[in-house]
């Protein structure tokens, strides 16, 4: 573990005085190497801002070519199901006209069935009456 920690320890040092030796040198440069430098550096970020932009444009052309396929496809895939859906919808509405007229139909009848239980217990009451 001693170990370790002196090798971390060493690598640490060695890198602090590497970057220091590295900015003393930078520092130390003539200024003609500083411009070359520079440039050098910017060119390293135009090439790889380059190469992402290349990676974009790769991947929204593909978006493109595939993108508008799949959209034909899900549109015809659309306008094929349209009559089904149309025939089904007129299905549905045909089967609630028809429940609502049996539903005003049960009601109707219930109410004549109550009607009915009314008059037979009218005339129960009346032989009952009667009877006693």
């Amino acid at each position: 573990m001693a170990f370790v920690r002196a090798a971390i320890a060493a690598l640490v040092a060695t890198s602090a005085q590497g970057a220091t030796q590295h900015v003393a040198l930078k520092n130390s440069m003539n200024p003609i190497r500083k411009v070359v430098t520079l440039l050098q550096d910017m060119q390293h970020k135009v090439v790889a801002e380059g190469e992402m932009e290349k990676d974009l444009y790769e991947k929204f052309m593909c978006y493109c070519t595939t993108g508008t396929g799949d959209l034909a496809a899900s549109i015809a895939d659309a306008e094929a199901k349209m009559p089904e859906v149309t025939a089904e919808i007129t299905a549905s509405e045909e089967k609630l006209v028809q429940s609502q007229a049996d539903l005003q139909q049960a009601q109707a009848d219930r109410a004549a069935a109550e009607e009915a239980m009314k008059e037979a217990s009218g005339i129960r009451e009346k032989e009952a009456v009667a009877f006693a």
